[in-house]
């Protein structure tokens, strides 16, 4: 086993506690895991927090999820390199998982945009729509680089006058551009019909800030993100058509 310290997420708990199966043999090489949803059963814990591991695992080499057959074990940690399962597995424990990010941004982010429909200006407005422009250009296109969902959070981040609150959404966006696991949830896609209902959310969001209304923007915010969360773990899913519950039952506005 690899000498690293204890996990500090418990989607790296998780992980480490399969791994761990897998080098005692309980899971053999070219054996299936259970299935995602059933490993969540199975620890009382909820089907972000498996994905995750599995994303985790999958970054060290050790198991290949397919789409409609399943997790499969591919390496035990016996037979891996050891220096390149040193790295992925460093990498991994340091990264901050896909569906804690959206947690964060989610808390944080529907804040802001309360707070940006009491100080928001037109030039405010203007750099929304223009950000909102880009996605539906390239969703017309067929290409998807973020450029413009990054700026359009930017730009609702800019709108508090804040320069705090500014950073921080950056920070937050750095955070995902440097994510391994971002990345591989991406690459577990098949298609990116999806980005139209989020530029659909974007549109009520930007309804919302145009009326100065606090609580509908906070609601419009919160509810894209969360589907934004919803969305990637049925469109990722290589093992089952469901998909798990909301990770938050209720809106801030009612808290």
């Amino acid at each position: 086993m690899l000498g690293l310290a204890e996990p500090k997420r418990l989607y790296q708990k998780i992980g480490r506690d399969i791994r761990q199966q897998i080098v005692d043999g309980v899971y053999e090489v070219g054996s299936r895991l259970p299935a995602e949803r059933d490993i969540a059963e199975m620890l009382n814990v909820s089907r972000t927090i498996v994905r995750e591991a599995l994303i985790m695992l999958e970054l060290e080499g050790l198991i290949e999820v397919r789409k409609g057959s399943g997790i499969h074990v591919i390496a035990s940690e016996n037979t891996q390199n050891a220096a390149t399962a040193s790295e992925n597995e460093t990498a991994a424990f340091n990264d901050v998982g896909p569906f804690e990010l959206l947690q964060a941004r989610q808390l944080i982010e529907s804040h802001i945009a309360s707070f940006a429909a009491t100080q928001l200006n037109k030039t405010n407005l203007q750099n929304m729509r223009s950000a909102l422009e880009l996605e539906k250009q390239e969703l017309s296109q067929g290409v998807n680089t973020g450029k413009g969902d990054e700026l359009f959070h930017l730009a609702i981040a800019e709108a508090t006058q804040n320069s705090v609150l500014v950073a921080l959404t950056h920070q937050l966006w750095e955070i995902r551009r440097k994510s391994p696991m971002w990345k591989r949830l991406h690459e577990w896609i098949d298609n990116v019909d999806y980005l139209e209902e989020w530029v659909d959310d974007h549109d009520k969001i930007i309804h919302a800030l145009s009326c100065k209304n606090p609580e509908a923007a906070r609601n419009a915010m919160w509810q894209h993100l969360e589907n934004v969360k919803t969305t990637l773990l049925r469109v990722s899913d290589k093992t089952e058509d469901s998909f798990d519950r909301f990770l938050f039952d209720r809106s801030p506005a009612v808290l």
